[in-house]
C-alpha cells in the first residue's frame, strides 16, 4: 500500500469585499433664525395669504410663498404675535 504524501495547498487569498460607496445625501438647508430672516419669512407668508384671499394651510402657504414649512411656521408665528393673522379651523387667514 502506498502512502499518500500530505500536501497542503495555500488557501486562496481572501478578497476584500468592496465597501459600498457612500453617497452623500443632499444636505437640508438650515433655517437661519434671526430677526431679519424671520421678518422676511413673515412678509412672504403675508404676501401669500394676501394673494390667495382665503384661509390656507401651512403646507399651502409654504408652497405659495416658495419657502419650507419650517420657514412658514416662523413667519406665521411672527404674524400671530403681531395680530396680523389668525387661526380658523386649522387654517391661517389674515386678521
Amino acid at each position: 500500500m502506498a502512502e499518500k504524501k500530505a500536501t497542503t495547498k495555500a488557501a486562496p487569498a481572501a478578497k476584500k469585499a468592496a465597501a459600498p460607496k457612500k453617497t452623500a445625501a443632499p444636505k437640508k438647508a438650515a433655517v437661519v433664525v434671526n430677526a431679519e430672516n424671520v421678518g422676511f419669512r413673515a412678509g412672504d407668508v403675508y404676501q401669500a395669504l394676501n394673494a390667495a384671499g382665503k384661509a390656507l394651510s401651512v403646507a399651502d402657504i409654504a408652497k405659495a410663498a416658495k419657502i419650507s414649512k419650517e420657514e412658514a411656521y416662523l413667519g406665521i408665528g411672527w404674524l400671530l404675535k403681531e395680530g396680523k393673522v389668525k387661526d380658523e379651523n386649522a387654517l391661517i387667514v389674515l386678521a
